[in-house]
């Protein structure tokens, strides 16, 4: 406590010998709170570590993080930091042992690369551990915070079934293009996509489900391979992201087989660029997450669970079908996230 107070004091006197104190953006992060973060005196400091900040989905997260930290600037600084891609494994350790040797902290939001990994680093922590879009399993993990995606899944197939119905399909099949067979994500989207379709009347064909892992690339030739068993058509692709929903319904203009022209594109993410590409009709719809809301609860639970409160051990961010009917909306939000 002693060495907090003093290096507290210490970032003060650093503040007031410069113009103002304002939010500090650098390679890895920004740091967010009233107008200087983690040195304003604010009751707790948190080190949060994204998979990476190159993506539009974790800039998201990140608006989330450092939005709470704003609202509340007396009572939480934020330091947002991640490693330049989601294959930067020994980046994203390192930057989590780093903050984990750093008295200043009083907690660790982590969205972990390598989950059985991060367990490890985060073993011997006595610090409350909080996890992001990614769970990790270990018994220093207070609580989970990410989308349902199972639940969110189901959701996009129920929509989508009754899409298909609308657009006069009879025989509704559903064949889904996966991510990384064995992904624990990757199974959470499948099981709810089959639930939702037949709960809805449809039909998922599971034996005919194509990995692609997560790659639009291998999206094409998945689709390709269903144009060529499936002429007559199939009423719905869904998909694991919203980039291989997009890349299949793309090889399926391409093939001109027009039995294809009224299929139902469902993606998941509901990211600008699959706003855009169903304002386009370029896309059907896509299952949205709530990127922005997963950062800013997890915030809020982690200040809960400091001050003492109990915290569910799973809090689910939410999540939305972006349609024709509601895209533009949902594209406007996100720029008001992002402060566009």
């Amino acid at each position: 406590m002693k060495k907090r107070l003093i290096a507290m004091l210490l970032a003060g006197a650093m503040c007031a010998s410069i113009a103002g104190c304002s939010t500090g953006t650098g390679s890895t992060g920004t740091e967010s709170g009233d107008e200087s973060a983690g040195s304003d005196g604010a009751q707790y400091h948190i080190s949060v570590v994204l998979k990476t900040l190159a993506a539009e989905y974790w800039q998201f997260v990140e608006a989330g993080v450092n939005a709470y930290a704003e609202e509340h600037p007396d009572e939480v600084s934020v330091e947002v930091k991640g490693p330049p891609s989601e294959t930067s494994f020994q980046e994203q350790l390192n930057m989590i042992q780093t903050d984990l040797g750093d008295d200043t902290y009083d907690g660790y939001i982590i969205s972990p690369l390598q989950q059985d990994m991060v367990a490890n680093l985060i073993a011997d922590t006595e610090k409350p551990v909080i996890a992001l879009d990614t769970d990790i399993e270990s018994d220093k993990v207070l609580s989970f915070v990410g989308t349902g995606n199972e639940a969110a899944a189901k959701l996009g197939a129920v929509a989508a079934v009754e899409a298909a119905k609308e657009a006069g399909w009879e025989n509704i099949q559903c064949i889904e293009i996966a991510g990384v067979q064995g992904d624990s994500t990757n199974t959470a989207r499948m099981n709810g996509y089959k639930a939702g379709i037949e709960e809805a009347g449809g039909d998922f064909l599971e034996d005919e489900v194509q990995y692609a892992d997560a790659t639009a690339t291998r999206a094409v030739d998945a689709m390709n391979g269903i144009i060529s068993r499936h002429p007559e058509g199939i009423a719905i692709i869904c998909a694991n992201n919203d980039d291989m929903a997009i890349a299949a319904a793309k090889a399926a203009r391409d093939s001109g087989n027009e039995n294809y022209a009224n299929t139902i594109f469902l993606g998941f993410n509901g990211d600008r660029a699959a706003c855009e590409a169903i304002i386009a009709g370029n896309l059907t719809m896509s299952v949205a997450q709530m990127a922005y809301e997963m950062g800013y609860k997890s915030v809020e639970a982690m200040v809960q669970a400091l001050n003492g409160e109990e915290i569910d051990p799973v809090i689910d961010s939410g999540s939305e079908v972006v349609t024709p009917e509601n895209a533009e909306a949902r594209l406007a939000t996100l720029d008001e996230q992002l402060g566009g």
